[in-house]
């Protein structure tokens, strides 16, 4: 349950790129007492025009004065200047070294996430990429806990924090979702895409997640078709129109499988267009629960018997227990003859085998049959036959129903041609 195949989709808009991930950089501090020499290395790696050379100068610089007084804000600038140039090695190293004296940067804990979150996703194998995913989660905790820096107002470092914030809550969804912990990723996407919603309009990470989430809730125990709907909806509705086809067919599908039809949905792909979350007063029938369709079905037909093998098993499966035993009286005890079964296990003594055509299309038993006398040939799983038994018992859940004195019934032969004398006449 990853992104679909659609990383690609970041790289439309160059989304999470190094100028998205990139503060402002900080000039040194005023007030810092600096010798005539050290003043003069600081000035001319300030004063470079390129990212490259400003990057060489400042490192440079640290390493005539290691123990300079402006450390922070040199670093600040070697990670400022390194992400300029893409250079993700260079980058990572400047942003360690921030993090060893200054364990708040949150510019620093954004490219730790940033990175190791890319590296960690093309791991494959799965203990080694949960590790490495539990790891960035904890730089993108620490950023979300970072203290704001005393030299720091408090409206810039909110801004910083809105900035950052959504880095850090995608990546621990993702972490999450690795763990299978659906309400904590859902928890993480939701406060992602509540506090970036310009962002779920234009291609990138957020509008991506956007759709993770309703991929989560797909995947939830039990699933949510309508949010699933909702935000797969929503994200179709904002992706370039070569990813919408990625997204559609989920949207589609949770508002059926919640609705019971695609009547109705037209009003929901309205909706998304101006509402992040489902507005309040907004609402879709839920579609009848089978419980309900079986209560409806026993209510509606006089004969219970004579209900098709298909809604028997229905009943069986999905009605209250009264009702499913109301319909198996009706056959309890009764010998039938089934054509056309096929066999998915077998033995000389018992046969299960798939006696509806859904049964068939998905190759699972239905019906098992305890054979009268043991069978002398055993069919092959697959073969097709002709199978009377009579029903004993069932059990809802997983779905069987069993028949004794079960027999294969052979096909019958052709009557033998009957062959005349001959009479001839004479002349």
């Amino acid at each position: 349950m990853k992104k679909v195949a659609l990383a690609s989709l970041l790289a439309v808009a160059a989304a999470v790129s190094s100028a998205s991930l990139a503060f402002a950089q900080q000039p040194a501090a005023g007030g810092i007492q600096m010798s005539q020499d050290e003043y003069a290395a600081y000035n001319n790696a300030n004063t470079q025009t390129t990212a490259a050379a400003k990057a060489a100068a400042f490192e440079a610089y640290l390493k005539a004065y290691p123990n300079s007084a402006v450390k922070v804000d040199v670093l600040n600038q070697i990670l400022f200047a390194d992400s300029q140039t893409g250079d993700q090695a260079a980058t990572l190293s400047a942003a360690d070294r921030l993090l060893a004296i200054d364990p708040n940067n949150v510019r620093a804990l954004v490219f730790e996430v940033y990175y190791h979150r890319a590296d960690a996703d093309k791991l494959t194998d799965p203990a080694a990429k949960q590790a490495a995913l539990d790891k960035v989660a904890a730089y993108a905790q620490q950023g979300l806990n970072a203290a704001k820096p005393k030299d720091m107002s408090d409206a810039d470092f909110a801004k910083q924090q809105a900035l950052a914030a959504p880095t850090f809550y995608s990546a621990i969804a993702d972490a999450d979702l690795a763990k299978k912990d659906n309400a904590g990723a859902i928890a993480m996407l939701k406060k992602e895409i509540d506090g970036d919603q310009a962002d779920t309009q234009k291609p990138g990470q957020t509008l991506l997640d956007v759709f993770i989430l309703a991929q989560t809730y797909y995947t939830s125990t039990p699933p949510d078709y309508l949010n699933c709907a909702w935000y797969a909806t929503r994200a179709a509705a904002f992706a370039p129109d070569a990813y919408k086809p990625n997204f559609q067919p989920l949207a589609t599908y949770c508002y059926k499988k919640y609705h019971g039809s695609a009547d109705g949905y037209a009003a929901m792909q309205t909706a998304v267009l101006t509402n992040l979350d489902p507005p309040a007063g907004f609402t879709v029938t839920p579609a009848p629960k089978p419980e309900d369709i079986v209560s409806n079905l026993i209510a509606t037909t006089p004969d219970l018997a004579t209900l098709a093998v298909s809604d028997k098993e229905f009943v069986l499966q999905y009605g209250k227990q009264a009702d499913a035993d109301k319909v198996f009286d009706t056959v309890k005890g009764k010998s039938v003859e089934f054509p056309d079964n096929i066999v998915v296990a077998a033995t000389a003594d018992q046969l299960q085998v798939a006696v509806t055509d859904d049964a068939k299309a998905s190759k699972t038993a239905d019906f098992t049959f305890n054979m009268k006398e043991p069978l002398k040939t055993v069919p092959a799983v697959g073969d097709k036959i002709t199978l009377d038994g009579t029903y004993a018992s069932y059990t809802q859940s997983p779905l069987m129903i069993t028949m004794s004195d079960g027999t294969v019934v052979l096909p019958k032969k052709a009557p033998a041609a009957v062959h005349h004398p001959v009479h001839h006449t004479t002349h």
